[in-house]
């Protein structure tokens, strides 16, 4: 499906005029996978910004406002600071800026691991405040009660176990999971007690390939992994590692492209023609009629 983008003169900005067309849901995400098959790949990018959205938005399934734009946009050290004010205000942006994807936002560490009822409050708080339609929070076997809380009282939610950026603390950093036989049997044992509880789906990151395999096999709604397996029923990068924006990224990204390197090259070219008055020029410049 084609979009098409048109001047809006008040703001000088392009705003996307798609062509009409169903947002997908989250039930057309979840029945992607039948019979333990998903036949064709979920596509997941994070998204920030309205403007990122409208790009990405054509070519995905799913855009997830992640709590990663605390070290992506905010340059904080990791992404427990990240706050609901935050993740509301992009989440937002990112529903503007998007009419095909399902829009899934993460939920902030310390927003919902109190209890199930603050967890809704939480929940309620960023779909009100932003449009979009789940939420995805961390943690296996001991948030079960708290998923299943909220999708009998209509909140969609996308699980998360393996490496759990939240939980970098307990965890003593971002290496893979899953290397012991109980960590592995941990790890499989999280994401059938989060399917059982009601998620729609479940991201799977930062484990070894034969247990990432094992939990997609184990659970009947879809898997999204991100350094996991290409067996998984879908995978999801953050958009900045995957174009190239920084130079430090774990392994399991690929860099389809250099994105910072055209910037840097693109504002010297800027700051040499500043400094040498040749910019503005002629096209540039209002002159008296």
């Amino acid at each position: 499906m084609s979009t098409t983008f048109q001047l809006d003169t008040s703001t000088s900005r392009a705003n996307p005029t798609p062509q009409p067309m169903r947002r997908l849901t989250v039930p057309k995400i979840r029945d992607r996978k039948i019979d333990g098959v998903t036949a064709e790949p979920i596509v997941m990018l994070t998204a920030y910004t309205a403007r990122q959205a409208q790009l990405l938005d054509p070519h995905c399934d799913l855009l997830l406002v992640g709590d990663s734009l605390g070290q992506v946009i905010y340059g904080l050290p990791s992404t427990i600071p990240v706050t609901m004010d935050m993740m509301a205000s992009h989440a937002a942006a990112v529903v503007r800026g998007s009419y095909h994807s399902v829009v899934v936002v993460d939920m902030p560490f310390g927003a919902y691991e109190a209890s199930p009822q603050a967890a809704f409050e939480a929940a309620a708080t960023l779909l009100k405040a932003s449009g979009a339609a789940a939420v995805k929070l961390e943690g296996g076997e001991v948030m079960a009660e708290t998923v299943e809380f909220l999708v009998k009282r209509g909140i969609p939610v996308m699980g998360h176990v393996g490496l759990t950026p939240q939980a970098v603390n307990v965890l003593g950093g971002y290496a893979a999971r899953g290397r012991s036989d109980a960590e592995a049997d941990k790890i499989v044992t999280d994401a059938k007690a989060l399917e059982q509880a009601g998620a729609f789906a479940i991201v799977v990151e930062g484990v070894v390939e034969p247990i990432a395999i094992a939990v997609t096999e184990a659970v009947a709604c879809p898997t999204i992994g991100i350094g996991a397996s290409a067996k998984c029923d879908g995978q999801v990068l953050v958009t900045e590692d995957m174009l190239g924006m920084f130079e430090r990224v774990p392994r399991f990204v690929k860099r389809y492209e250099d994105i910072a390197t055209t910037i840097s090259e693109t504002a010297a070219k800027y700051a040499a023609e500043v400094r040498e008055r040749s910019f503005p020029g002629p096209d540039q410049l209002y002159q008296p009629k």
